[in-house]
């Protein structure tokens, strides 16, 4: 089962949502969408709420109003942190979650934690929690069709994700290749100074010497 929410009207058209149980946050996990911000009680058992934005939206762009729901429904979905005042919340891009087989169900961890953000959140506050409960949804999808073009959304997905690799691999062969420029200039600029004028001794230099130790030896003879 999962459970839909919508975040207040003047915010914009947002969909929050969340998982009955630690199977249906591991489906989550695993059939997300690009555009999904996860939400968690920071080092306490809690509900994994989701956002979703909109095409082409990040992170970034939540406002204000927005992430008040978002934490306000985390903190009401935790047994602990709805108990107690001055919790954190975390919360990171769908695509920073990292899955591994060693893990429980329902765990996570993230690919780049300088990537996870923390907010404080005071205290509970009945009137949000009240509002985005009156606009709950139960449903039990299939997450894999939930939407009617998840499998388009999973290709650009998949496209989005190894446009990227194909950036950062074209960025480590820039990197690479003005690496080997510099240590080619440098080695240009040391061949010429073993060649410059001050280095260099002259074929009448040479003779010149050679003159010389012909005379030195004439007067010894």
């Amino acid at each position: 089962m999962v459970f839909y929410f919508k975040a207040r009207p003047e915010v914009g058209d947002y969909t929050i949502f969340m998982g009955l149980d630690k199977y249906e946050n591991e489906e989550l996990i695993k059939y997300g969408f690009i555009e999904d911000v996860w939400f968690h009680v920071d080092k306490m058992s809690s509900a994994h709420v989701y956002l979703r934005l909109h095409k082409g939206q990040t992170i970034d762009d939540i406002s204000e109003g927005l992430l008040e729901d978002c934490v306000q429904l985390v903190k009401a979905n935790s047994i602990q942190g709805n108990k107690v005042n001055n919790i954190d919340v975390v919360y990171t891009p769908w695509s920073n979650l990292k899955k591994t087989a060693s893990m429980d169900v329902g765990q996570v961890g993230f690919h780049n934690p300088k990537m996870v953000r923390t907010v404080r959140v005071e205290k509970r506050i009945n009137e949000i929690v009240n509002r985005l409960n009156r606009t709950k949804v139960e449903r039990k999808p299939d997450l894999k069709v939930s939407d009617p073009s998840a499998a388009e959304r999973e290709a650009v997905n998949a496209a989005e994700r190894a446009e990227r690799k194909q950036h950062l691999r074209e960025k480590k062969r820039r990197e690479e290749m003005e690496r080997l420029e510099k240590e080619r200039q440098a080695e240009l600029r040391s061949y010429k100074g073993l060649m410059s004028s001050e280095n260099m001794t002259s074929n009448k230099q040479i003779a010149s010497a050679s003159k010389s130790l012909q005379e030195l030896e004439e007067d010894f003879m």
